[in-house]
C-alpha cells in the first residue's frame, strides 16, 4: 500500500522524487525501478502505469530540472540587467549555483546520458534554457560592427562548456580535487579572460 496514500497525480510525482533521491545518492544508473517503487512506498507494477522504464523516468527528472534551470537562468539574466556583462555573467554563476542546490536534477540533465530529444518537452524546455544564455550572449555583443561579431550561438556555447567545465571538475563529483581558487572565482576569471579575447569587453588596464 502506498505510504502517502498518493492518487491521481501524486503518486507520478512521487517517484520522480524518490528517483532525485536515489539519483544524487547512486547515480543514474545505479538504481532500479523497483528500488524507485519501494522508495516510494508503492509496488514496482505501479510504476510502469506511469513510466516505461527507467529511463523514462530519469528523462521526467530532467525535464523537471530544466523548468527549474530556465527559472534560474531568466532569473539572473534579469537581475544584471542593465548591465549586458552583468546579465552575462550572472547566467554563468547561475549554472552553479543550480548544481550545488539541485544536484539530482543536474546529474539527471547532463549526466545521465539521456538525450533532450528523448520527448518534445524534454527538447523545448533545453532548447529554452539555451536561449537565455544565447539571448544573454547576443545583448552582449551588439555594441560590435556586424562583419566582425562573433556568433552569439557560437560564444554562449563556450560559456556554458566552461561553467559545465568547473561544476564538473571543482564543484561537485570530484573526490580529492582541491582548486587553489573558488569555483566562482575560477568561472568569473575564464569567462572574463574569454570575452576580453573575443574583443567583447574592455581590455583591463
Amino acid at each position: 500500500m502506498p505510504k502517502r496514500g498518493y492518487h491521481h497525480g501524486n503518486l507520478r510525482q512521487a517517484l520522480v522524487d524518490s528517483a532525485l533521491e536515489l539519483i544524487e545518492k547512486k547515480g543514474p544508473t545505479g538504481f532500479t525501478l523497483s528500488e524507485a517503487a519501494k522508495q516510494a512506498g508503492v509496488t514496482p507494477a505501479a510504476v510502469y502505469r506511469h513510466f516505461a522504464g527507467r529511463e523514462d523516468l530519469i528523462a521526467e527528472a530532467a525535464r523537471q530540472g530544466y523548468e527549474i534551470f530556465v527559472d534560474v537562468m531568466d532569473y539572473a539574466f534579469q537581475s544584471g540587467q542593465p548591465s549586458a556583462l552583468a546579465a552575462f555573467e550572472a547566467t554563468g554563476r547561475a549554472y552553479l549555483a543550480f548544481a550545488r542546490k539541485y544536484p539530482g536534477h543536474y546529474i539527471a540533465m547532463f549526466e545521465s546520458g539521456i538525450s533532450i530529444n528523448h520527448s518534445p518537452e524534454l527538447a523545448d524546455v533545453a532548447g529554452r534554457a539555451w536561449g537565455t544564455l544565447e539571448r544573454a550572449a547576443k545583448q552582449l555583443s551588439e555594441h560590435i560592427p556586424p562583419e566582425k561579431r562573433p556568433p552569439a550561438a557560437m560564444f554562449s556555447a563556450h560559456i556554458w562548456a566552461l561553467s559545465h567545465g568547473v561544476v564538473e571538475l571543482f564543484a561537485r563529483n570530484s573526490p580529492g580535487r582541491q582548486s587553489p581558487f573558488p569555483p566562482e572565482e575560477l568561472l568569473e576569471s575564464g569567462i572574463g579572460v574569454y570575452l576580453r579575447g573575443l574583443g567583447l569587453i574592455e581590455p583591463d588596464h
